[in-house]
């Protein structure tokens, strides 16, 4: 595998900022110091001006494969992903098949092993009826990041609303519980009032006002009293009401977290005033809202109440997209250009950068008790992404990779460029271009 000396580049790491050299060698980073002599044969990068971070890990991604790659697959999301910082993901399974057998999750595996050209792992499904089957994967805590339960209904037809497959869950389960929650009878109840009020006349605007608050916080909560009833490591997802935020805290630090908390770039960046604008193309569950709401993720992140910034990378093609409101399928495309937003909001002053380090990277590590990824420390695993801060993006329909062709950032210049990006040693992205001629070398997860 090539070596790499990268020289003089601000290294952003575990709070701190510093010029370092970084030596990476054998997939691993061998050396980082003010100045480093290398011996043996190396590709040399310049990195002054530019930043190292750690590459991007996104514990919420839907890769679509199987059975829905019309809309994307592993090999053309996870380029996007890499293209855009991102070298690690942990895949859902609202595939079709759903990955509720330990079979069909073995088969996501194989995929994986194939065709990803990032670091990659695969949740296990729970349904209503194969809770036996889910509590096999106690036995896999070494590469499956944890088991996902849909508290609400999304894509796919994975709702989980039997009681007592929940208690077993949650009592049983040796792994992280990962949910989605929204409570399926309040947006049900929303939903025929709007219909009985506006009848076809339904658009994106009133997608939070169907899957609203108290359907959001109702099912957190329960979701919340399960965990602590029974001291399970709940991890919930794609966190987008105000109301909710009552149910984190931040005393303690997050390796001793037993409930921890994500949020979403999109809820993070856009809200429902955006609906006028983009219409279908920002539907996603649980629902983009009122400006107040983001607001509030914003104050509970910078505070540690949210732990981990992902982006439910949900494609769906544009000809879904432009159906009718209540046909048009729920999830927008993000995973390319999450890093990018974040540094946006870094170049306005709303966030540090190494906080932004933390949110995307350290603290996935953490939270999922990743081993030797996440940080930028001699030794680990070199998941890595340069970035310039000072050489604007613009997004254009030939650089946007996902396989659905399109993005609500179309149009946008961002303030930020990811020029390399090297998953587990190897440069898979450098200045548009990708080398795919390792596939399937790359390392699954291994928790401590």
């Amino acid at each position: 595998m090539q070596a790499y000396l990268i020289r003089n580049i601000a290294v952003v790491n575990e709070g701190n900022t510093s010029v370092q050299d970084v030596l990476i060698r054998n997939g691993r980073i061998e050396k980082i110091a003010p100045q480093i002599s290398a011996s043996g044969n190396y590709k040399e990068i310049n990195g002054e001006g530019k930043h190292l971070l750690p590459g991007a890990i996104d514990d919420q991604v839907h890769f679509r494969e199987p059975g829905l790659t019309h809309k994307a697959n592993i090999f053309t999301e996870s380029r996007a992903a890499v293209a855009g910082g991102t070298t690690s993901f942990m895949e859902m399974p609202n595939t079709k098949p759903e990955a509720v057998t330990q079979e069909r999750l073995e088969e996501k595996y194989t995929i994986g092993a194939n065709t990803s050209l990032a670091n990659y792992s695969f949740f296990m499904g729970v349904a209503n009826d194969n809770s036996d089957e889910v509590l096999r994967t106690n036995d896999k805590k070494d590469r499956v990041p944890g088991v996902k339960i849909f508290m609400g209904s999304s894509t796919g037809n994975m709702l989980v609303d039997n009681l007592a497959t929940l208690e077993k869950i949650f009592s049983e389960s040796e792994l992280l519980i990962a949910t989605h929650c929204e409570d399926e009878r309040i947006i049900r109840t929303n939903m025929e009032a709007f219909i009985k009020a506006k009848g076809d006349g339904l658009t994106a605007a009133d997608h939070p006002l169907i899957r609203n608050e108290e359907a959001c916080f109702e099912s957190s909560l329960l979701a919340v009293q399960f965990a602590k009833k029974h001291n399970s490591r709940l991890h919930i997802l794609h966190i987008s009401t105000e109301k909710e935020l009552s149910l984190f805290g931040n005393f303690l630090p997050l390796e001793e977290k037993r409930i921890t908390a994500e949020v979403c770039v999109h809820h993070l960046h856009f809200t429902a005033d955006d609906y006028a604008k983009y219409g279908n193309l920002i539907k996603c569950n649980p629902a983009i809202k009122a400006p107040h709401h983001r607001d509030a993720l914003w104050t509970a992140l910078l505070d540690d109440r949210l732990d981990v910034i992902a982006t439910d990378h949900a494609p769906h093609t544009w000809e879904e997209k432009q159906q009718p409101y209540a046909q048009a399928p729920s999830g927008v495309p993000l995973v390319q250009h999450s890093v990018l937003l974040m540094l946006d909001y870094v170049k306005q002053g709303k966030i540090s950068l190494e906080k932004v380090a933390h949110k995307m990277a350290h603290a996935p590590a953490i939270a999922f008790q990743i081993k030797e990824r996440g940080f930028i420390r001699e030794g680990y695993h070199a998941d890595l992404v340069i970035v310039d801060l000072n050489k604007g993006y613009q997004v254009t329909k030939e650089n946007i990779y996902y396989k659905c062709g399109w993005s609500p950032f179309e149009g946008h210049t961002f303030d930020s460029t990811v020029t390399h990006t090297f998953v587990s040693g190897h440069l898979a992205y450098e200045n548009g271009r990708f080398d795919d001629s390792i596939l399937g070398h790359r390392v699954l997860y291994d928790r401590k």
